[in-house]
């Protein structure tokens, strides 16, 4: 009898780190393996989880690993009680519209993508029937790249428990011969020193990782839960001076090219450096400190120039100078003297960078144009392609350009489509403690260039990866795989042609082929070309449009399935026992990385500080405002009332814009009469009847616009209760209540999760009411509640719920503190409401005369200019926004957001 399953979708959810605390009687981690074996610079790694539910009950069981961010997942099996669910890898189409079917169903995400430096993450569960056990098994596959002289194998170990049986087994084999192995990473400390063991003989080399039970718990990366860190496999492989080390199986081949004993060409290097005003703070003193290392380590005969920009161009000399003694001191004068402020000119900036490179072309030497930057375009050409093409004609190919991404208020993907158009790489520098060694450390992969126009030259080969590179650095390598010609290896003849200085070198071995033996599967060179081929295919079609788009995206995809790659175009659907609901996940991009800690796709509100002023209308009942603020006076303690008056000392001229025909204002006011002249000020709510609301100060709201740079924004008058989100589906419901101080954010914000879950969240602390159970929690605590997880920070609560996650940011302003939500993971259902579920603004501007007018949804509004700070991310940024009223830029009535109770 055929058994009967339902299928489980892996498309794309990208989610910040989550995890459940684990209760060693539900369920147990038994055996934890990670097998990984690297041939040919190519590594396979199975990791393999054994669980039990120990339990009287069926219980979910989940699978969460992390994985490199190069590698492509190529298999997943679920073992249960006898029975094996096999992943397959269909297009994503295919696989989303059966996701959405089951979405329409009711049936929850719970598989989640994150995209961290290095390394992303996948989840899964399955109900496991009591006293049984289950077995998941992954499989990925990356083609380990070279950089500084080594390769570096990277395993993430997270069991989520100690484990009885944990072991992590590495076997590494190059025909080359292996120079040298090291063990790096968080995982290899003195702690657990003897838990790690090293064997290297010749071609072949073993790493075991086998820490006890207390290891697990007592090290330095250790804890209740386990282990958590990396552990780095760090390698070379022995090295020939010619045409290095190809290899053929069944009519495929692949060739690893990386000379070392040629001499260094001298540079000609331009670096263009964004001092705009969001490069701000921490990110302009790490670019100084970091331009000044690589200013250091410019060689003598290399020339350089330095630009600096924001709204305008700020070259330091403008024309390359030699890097002598001189030179260098007073380029790091200048560096030293970067300060942020003003908009941002890319275009401007790239333009006079590619000029000074172009009218300096020395000849036997190299040039480079780095360009760094935190933002977008703001000043001068703003449309993206135009940028792209105007840098692009300027170049002319003659140099690579190298884009770095400062933080994730960059558009990635324009960056990394203009490197690629301009034969350069882009590069996304992480706002860290260590950015500054970020930048040195990208500096340093194309500090020494040794050959220059290389060319890869396969007679007898055919369907070939990319064969033409503009420069190659020392401590790299290329990597070029194809097909042989009806598998013809007599007529097949490899050969490489580069400039090193003004010298035009050729390197030919025909000797230099090796047949694969033994050690390598016949398959694996095959997959190397395929792994190549797509990621090359995935790049160019970034580059592409119209029907050439399609055909590469198309190439792409049938290559992606055929070899069972889990893609940015391709997703696993995986059976599963009857009953079971629907999880995604897909292969994120880079591009797709959570901007300013959240992901694309995320939409979210922000709360500003106006500029403007908002009237009191003259229909108000001044009595009936009276009595509200007698109300609410009352009720506040004198701390309230200090706090409060440093925003009323500092906002006045905001708050007050004509006095009060009820009272003179020739004497100084009562501390009652100054907060009834606010209270009536903006006694002006939404709705009628009017309702009288209790907080008499402004909140302002920004909603971000789609392919616009200045989103909206809104003010909201009084303590309000508003709806931050509601997912009727998930039984998900999160109010949020206004704080009762000028311009600040939410005072307490409430989750509803089920019927018998329940959070309350303030400036102070959670508190969790799970049924019966009440519990307090304060300071860096990990709170868990049936399938909520809350992670809690330093000014930061992080929430998972389901396929949601809502980031708690707790904001200070003059000794007040106040909170603000920010949604980083959007449920996947569509029948989503509230604030935090509004859709990016879609407006144009239509009349700039006189008064602006945007034309939001075939409506024409007002608006007036206005800027404001953003407190959707840790360090609020003032940011220009068109204001309008609340009702115009939701599209709705803003009543349609109040809650009558939280």
């Amino acid at each position: 009898m055929g058994r009967t399953v339902v299928q489980l979708t892996l498309i794309g959810l990208q989610l910040a780190l989550t995890s459940t605390l684990l209760n060693k009687d539900d369920w147990d981690v038994y055996s934890f393996h990670i097998n990984s074996t690297v041939t040919s610079r190519y590594a396979t790694t199975v990791i393999t989880s054994r669980v039990a539910n120990r339990m009287d009950e069926s219980k979910e069981i989940e699978f969460h690993v992390r994985i490199p961010k190069n590698a492509f997942i190529s298999k997943f099996q679920m073992f249960i009680d006898g029975q094996v669910y096999d992943g397959v890898v269909k297009a994503k189409e295919q696989a989303q519209q059966q996701y959405t079917e089951a979405v329409s169903r009711g049936e929850s995400a719970g598989l989640v993508s994150s995209v961290g430096r290095t390394l992303e993450e996948f989840k899964t569960s399955v109900t496991v029937a009591a006293h049984k056990k289950v077995t998941f098994e992954l499989t990925y596959e990356e083609l380990m790249k070279r950089t500084h002289g080594k390769y570096e194998l990277q395993i993430h170990a997270r069991p989520m428990q100690p484990v009885r049986d944990f072991k992590v087994d590495v076997y590494i084999h190059e025909e080359a011969g292996i120079n040298f192995i090291d063990v790096k990473g968080g995982l290899s400390t003195k702690a657990l020193a003897n838990a790690i063991t090293k064997t290297h003989v010749n071609k072949q080399a073993w790493v075991y990782f086998y820490p006890t039970v207390a290891q697990q718990t007592t090290c330095d990366n250790c804890g209740e839960q386990g282990m958590n860190g990396d552990l780095v496999i760090v390698y070379d492989v022995n090295r020939n001076n010619g045409l290095g080390d190809i290899k053929k199986s069944a009519g495929y081949f692949v060739h690893h090219f990386a000379p070392s004993n040629l001499p260094r060409i001298s540079k000609n290097v331009v670096f263009v450096i964004d001092k705009s005003g969001s490069m701000q703070g921490r990110k302009i003193e790490q670019t100084r400190i970091a331009l000044i290392h690589i200013l250091n380590d410019l060689a003598e005969d290399d020339h350089f120039g330095l630009i600096t920009f924001d709204g305008n161009i700020f070259p330091w000399k403008l024309e390359l100078v030699q890097s002598n003694s001189k030179n260098v001191e007073s380029a790091k004068n200048f560096a030293r003297n970067i300060q942020a402020g003003g908009y941002t000119d890319i275009n401007q900036a790239l333009l006079q960078g590619a000029n000074m490179l172009n009218r300096h072309d020395r000849e036997g030497s190299a040039s480079i144009l780095i360009l760094l930057t935190d933002g977008q375009p703001t000043k001068g050409v703003t449309n993206l392609e135009k940028i792209q093409s105007n840098v692009r004609e300027a170049v002319a190919g003659k140099f690579p350009v190298y884009c770095l991404g400062f933080g994730f208020d960059v558009d990635f993907e324009f960056l990394k489509k203009m490197s690629l158009q301009n034969n350069g790489v882009a590069r996304r520098i992480y706002v860290d403690s260590d950015a500054d060694l970020q930048l040195k450390g990208f500096y340093e992969e194309v500090a020494t260039p040794l050959l220059t126009d290389v060319t890869m030259i396969y007679v007898g080969g055919t369907n070939l990866t990319q064969t033409n590179f503009s420069q190659y650095y020392n401590g790299s390598e290329i990597v070029v795989a194809g097909q042989i010609t009806d598998n013809d290896t007599e007529t097949f003849t490899p050969q490489v042609v580069a400039i090193s200085s003004n010298r035009r070198l050729v390197f030919s071995d025909p000797n230099g082929i090796v047949e694969s033996g033994g050690s390598v599967s016949d398959d694996l060179i095959q997959r190397v070309w395929a792994y190549l081929t797509v990621k090359q295919l995935l790049d160019k079609e970034l580059q592409l449009s119209g029907p050439e788009k399609e055909q590469v995206k198309k190439e792409a995809l049938s290559l992606s399935l055929k070899y069972s790659f889990v893609t940015p175009l391709t997703s696993m659907v995986v059976t599963k026992p009857l009953g079971e609901t629907i999880h995604v996940l897909h292969k994120p991009k880079e591009s797709e990385a959570p901007q300013r800690g959240k992901p694309p796709g995320r939409q979210s509100i922000s709360r500003h500080r106006g500029t403007s002023t908002r009237h009191r209308s003259d229909n108000v009942a001044t009595t009936a405002a009276e009595r509200a603020f007698e109300h609410w006076f009352s009720s506040l303690d004198p701390g309230e009332i200090i706090d409060m008056l440093q925003f009323v000392d500092g906002d006045r001229g905001f708050y007050f814009s004509s006095p009060t025909g009820s009272r003179s204002h020739k004497k100084r006011p009562t501390l009652r009469e100054t907060f009834l002249d606010i209270f009536i000020h903006h006694y002006s709510p939404h709705g009628n009847p009017l309702q009288p609301n209790y907080a008499p100060l402004l909140h302002r709201f920004l909603l971000k616009a789609e392919n616009q740079t200045v989103p909206l924004c809104f003010d909201v008058s009084g303590a309000l209760s508003l709806k931050l989100l509601h997912h009727p589906s998930r039984e998900l419901f999160v109010n949020g209540e206004l704080d009762s101080v000028a311009n600040g954010g939410f005072k307490r914000i409430f989750m509803h999760f089920k019927t018998n879950q329940h959070f309350e969240i303030d400036t102070k602390g959670v508190t969790v009411r799970d049924g019966q159970t009440e519990t307090h929690h304060t300071g860096q605590d990990l709170v868990t509640a049936g399938s909520v997880t809350m992670i809690m920070r330093n000014n930061e609560i992080d929430i998972a719920a389901g396929d949601m996650r809502l980031v708690i940011l707790v904001h200070k302003k003059s000794s007040i503190k106040f909170l603000w939500p920010v949604l980083r993971q959007h449920p996947s259902a569509n029948n989503t409401d509230g604030l935090l579920a509004l859709k990016s603004a879609v407006y144009e501007e239509v009349q700039q005369v006189a008064t602006t007018k945007l034309k939001i949804k075939n409506q024409e509004i007002n608006v007036t200019s206005g800027n404001a700070n953003d407190y959707s991310i840790a360090s609020p940024l003032m940011m220009n926004c068109w204001l309008t009223s609340a009702d115009s830029a939701l599209q709705r009535p803003l009543a349609d957001f109040i809650v009558p109770q939280l």
